[in-house]
């Protein structure tokens, strides 16, 4: 029992074969799945996929990257979205300091505006977060985010940042990078956050565990993800799937 928190089947990757890739992740286990829209197309892409499949969910909401381009309009519309029975949360939104196609001043903006959104709707908020760490933090707490929560996705930081925001009601959830040999950060939050606190999730087509690292990532490689915790936290796998999902279950509201 697998709760894949973070996926793009929505993505160009997938095009051709979307639905074997579903299939695949239900015969492994893959029991739930929320697809994440960051942009108009993705959006689009993400509500189609929850409403024709049962077990599958939407997260609603404008990447950081892309901040520049987000209108007072597409904000509307993801706010009109929320009220969807499929919609479980607003994101993923936060901060990317990587890449420099949407000025930082830009990027708080709008994060701070799907923050307050998520309050409106009272939906939890997906957090990107990309070499900002400390601002990303100082906003969820400014803002008051715990009213509603939500979660760290795919969290590389450090066992001590993921306490500040588990005491601001997120979750912590873990992808693939989780596996990777040198992966150390990930690894100590896997062993040292108790499970109840704790998601797991694949970024697909992005970031694939070993030992598929480089290739395209996809759902059914997320008990990869589980079976790398277990091992760290010297439980079974059956525990990390089964409290995981309980955890996915409770923040979406499902």
């Amino acid at each position: 029992m697998l709760f894949d928190t973070h996926v793009h089947l929505n993505a160009d990757q997938f095009e051709d074969d979307v639905v074997e890739v579903i299939n695949r992740a239900k015969e492994n286990g893959i029991e739930w799945m929320t697809v994440v829209g960051f942009d108009r197309p993705t959006i689009k892409k993400a509500m189609e996929l929850a409403e024709t499949y049962e077990f599958i969910y939407a997260s609603v909401g404008w990447h950081p990257v892309d901040a520049i381009d987000m209108t007072d309009e597409d904000l509307s519309w993801i706010e009109e979205l929320a009220s969807h029975p499929k919609v479980v949360a607003i994101g993923e939104t936060g901060l990317d300091y990587y890449w420099d196609k949407s000025p930082k001043a830009v990027q708080k903006e709008v994060f701070k505006k799907q923050i307050q959104l998520a309050k409106r709707v009272d939906l939890p908020i997906v957090i990107h977060n990309r070499d900002a760490t400390q601002d990303v933090v100082d906003i969820l707490r400014e803002e008051n985010a715990s009213d509603v929560g939500g979660i760290m996705h795919c969290y590389g930081g450090s066992v001590e940042i993921a306490k500040e925001c588990i005491d601001m009601n997120f979750m912590i959830s873990l992808g693939g990078p989780v596996t990777f040999k040198n992966a150390k950060k990930p690894k100590e939050v896997a062993a040292e956050i108790p499970l109840e606190h704790l998601l797991i999730e694949t970024d697909a087509p992005f970031l694939a565990p070993h030992p598929y690292r480089g290739k395209r990532n996809e759902p059914s490689y997320v008990k990869l993800v589980a079976e790398q915790i277990a091992e760290l936290k010297g439980i079974t796998v059956e525990e990390v799937g089964n409290q995981t999902t309980k955890n996915a279950k409770k923040i979406f509201k499902i």
